[in-house]
């Protein structure tokens, strides 16, 4: 079978069967297909679609590219979240080791930075010692005794989308629903899970920037996953604000820690960290409606259950075993720390979160280019969320940076992003809408 003519047959807008999906996917791996040939393929895609049975295909066949891990004996469900990412989102760090609390399995496999948006495995490595790269059978033996273990992403699961994505990247072909839908589930599939819950940014701060594409992307990630058996909800959440009040990797982890020990909870980020999880529990028959499921959770909080299995995550992966109790010892703090004044009085009517996402990038918290070192410290702490009324010079938010000059870009880059008005304003629904 000629790779031209299964490009061919996609440029003219046929929909690919099994066996022409199985020789893309072996030609991604073993490299019998030219960067030239999977290009022109991603933008045929692009350009020409996907049917929903094409996608569960492409997805089922990625899946298969490398190792597929299973998890036989489990004493309960395997279950994970995935986000298409925002600015300040650090629920999986809370959501992992809640669910664990109320009997779930969470082996948890996070992706680094993209673009604005920061990644899970980056906040983690903040931690000093915490290694995101451990052993498969390590790996297995964390789930199983812990009930969760957030790691980073294994060049054996699904390679032919790694290699898929890179092409993708770098040819203008990144926002296709069908592509996008296979390269998340593949991997999810080859985690061996049972029931997925999945957050879809949607605002000016996300990926998805309108409801529409949004709808499309969750509907197309259910029906796909459907296909391929694994039984998936999908929230559409607001991403038009900085969600927590800190940004940053270990201002994140910090306030991740603020979270499950009840010190701080920022309201939004409580209730989409709440929604998320109750979807899970309710996937994995760990409670009867999401109702029942937000009861066992706040329990796990209250308690300090979900705060536990933290604690003992990070020791297991070669943390400090007293992070819970003396973050700051270990978590070193960016020697600069500025307020970003109001300019006038009035009522935060605006964020432009892409623009802040930017910011943390500039400030050294992000990758410019695959490879950058990142600086832990830096960031935003102390948001302040829209609707907030401020007095003239009131701190919309504190800037951590290295030194006083990339302090000062960064309090003129927040004030651009954000926009004062008078009047009050009616707070948004977290949760845009349920797909699933």
């Amino acid at each position: 079978m000629l790779a031209q003519e299964i490009i061919r047959a996609k440029r003219d807008g046929h929909a690919l069967n099994e066996a022409q999906i199985q020789n893309f996917v072996d030609g991604l791996t073993h490299n019998s297909w030219s960067e030239g040939q999977v290009a022109a393929l991603g933008m045929a895609v692009f350009l020409r679609g996907m049917g929903r049975d094409e996608a569960v295909l492409l997805t089922r066949a990625m899946m298969n590219s490398g190792r597929v891990m299973r998890w036989p004996d489990m004493p309960g469900p395997v279950l994970d979240k995935h986000s298409s990412g925002g600015v300040g989102d650090k629920v999986s760090l809370m959501l992992a080791p809640m669910v664990a609390a109320c009997g779930g399995y969470v082996p948890m496999i996070a992706g680094r930075g993209l673009g604005h948006t920061g990644g899970t495995v980056d906040k983690l490595e903040a931690i000093p010692g915490y290694t995101t790269a451990p052993d498969p059978a390590r790996f297995d033996q964390l789930v199983r005794s812990l009930g969760c273990a957030i790691i980073g992403q294994t060049a054996d699961l699904a390679p032919a989308d790694k290699r898929f994505y890179a092409t993708r990247d770098v040819t203008a072909t990144v926002e296709s629903v069908p592509l996008i839908t296979a390269s998340i589930l593949s991997k999810k599939l080859a985690a061996g899970l049972e029931g997925l819950a999945m957050d879809i940014k949607c605002g000016n701060g996300a990926f998805a920037s309108t409801p529409e594409f949004a709808r499309e992307l969750a509907e197309s990630i259910v029906a796909v996953a459907g296909g391929a058996g694994l039984k998936t909800r999908a929230l559409i959440t607001d991403m038009n604000q900085i969600l927590g009040s800190d940004v940053g990797n270990s201002l994140e982890v910090i306030e991740t820690i603020r979270y499950l020990t009840g010190e701080y909870r920022d309201p939004r980020l409580h209730e989409v960290t709440l929604a998320l999880c109750a979807e899970m529990l309710v996937l994995g028959n760990l409670a009867a409606d999401t109702a029942a499921a937000r009861v066992k959770l706040q329990a796990a909080l209250d308690s300090g259950a979900a705060a536990e299995k933290f604690a003992k995550m990070v020791v297991a992966l070669g943390g400090p075993a007293d992070l819970m109790e003396r973050p700051h010892a270990y978590l070193t703090a960016a020697p600069v720390v500025k307020h970003v004044p109001a300019p006038r009085a009035g009522v935060l009517a605006t964020m432009s979160t892409r623009d802040l996402g930017v910011a943390i990038v500039e400030l050294g918290g992000g990758r410019r280019k695959a490879g950058d070192a990142i600086d832990m410290r830096v960031g935003f702490s102390e948001v302040k969320a829209v609707g907030t009324r401020l007095a003239a010079g009131e701190p919309l938010a504190l800037i951590h940076a290295a030194d006083d000059a990339a302090a000062d870009r960064a309090i003129a880059s927040y004030l651009a992003a954000c926009t004062l008005g008078d009047a009050d304003i009616a707070a948004t629904p977290l949760v845009m809408a349920e797909v699933g």
